[in-house]
C-alpha cells in the first residue's frame, strides 16, 4: 500500500471513529430525555407487543384515571398519593406526588403523570397533568380506558356535595 493510499484509509477511520463517537454520545444524551407512556396495566404485566416491563428507577409516563376515594393529602404539605387504574388493570399502580396539583384534578378523572418507577406498583411523579376537556383523551390512553366509565363533575355525587356546601368568608 502506498502513502497516499494509506493516509486515505487513516482519514476515513477517523471520520468513521468520530462519526460513531457523535452518534453514541447523541444517543445517550437522548435517552435521559426519553419518556414512554405505559397504563397501570402494562407496568403490571408488560407491554402487550413485547411483554417489556419497566425497570425500577425507569422515568416513565404514565396515564390511566384516578380511582375514587384513593386521593390521600398532606396535613401539613403538599403531599399527595393516589391510585391510577384502567379497565385491564387488576391491581392499581399508587402515584406520589410533591406539589400543586393542576384545577382539573378530581377523582375519576383521567390523567398523565411523569415520574420515576421506585417500586413495581409506584411511582414517584414530579408531573402530573390533567386532560383539559372531557371529551379529549390521548389515543393510547383511550385505547387503555376502553370499558371504564368516565364520570362527569356534575354527575359525580362526591364532588356536587362539595360544591353545594357554602364556604365560609366567600357571600355571593
Amino acid at each position: 500500500m502506498n502513502a497516499r493510499r494509506q493516509k486515505r484509509l487513516y482519514t476515513g477511520l477517523i471520520l468513521v471513529l468520530g462519526l460513531s463517537i457523535t452518534i453514541g454520545l447523541v444517543l445517550y444524551a437522548l435517552k435521559e430525555n426519553i419518556d414512554l407512556f405505559y397504563t397501570p396495566n402494562e407496568i403490571v404485566n408488560g407491554k402487550k407487543e413485547t411483554g417489556i416491563k419497566p425497570q425500577i428507577d425507569q422515568r416513565l409516563r404514565i396515564g390511566g384515571m384516578v380511582v375514587e376515594g384513593s386521593v390521600k393529602r398532606g396535613t401539613d404539605n403538599l403531599n399527595v398519593q393516589f391510585e391510577l387504574a384502567d379497565a385491564q388493570s387488576k391491581q392499581n399502580i399508587v402515584v406520589v406526588y410533591d406539589g400543586i396539583l393542576p384545577d382539573l384534578f378530581r377523582e375519576g378523572q383521567g390523567i398523565v403523570a411523569n415520574g420515576y418507577l421506585r417500586t413495581p406498583t409506584k411511582i414517584e411523579a414530579f408531573e402530573v397533568l390533567a386532560k383539559h376537556d372531557e371529551e379529549y383523551m390521548p389515543p393510547d390512553l383511550a385505547e387503555a380506558m376502553k370499558g371504564i366509565k368516565h364520570v362527569k363533575p356534575q354527575q359525580n355525587p362526591a364532588l356536587s356535595e362539595q360544591t353545594s356546601k357554602p364556604i365560609s368568608g366567600i357571600t355571593e
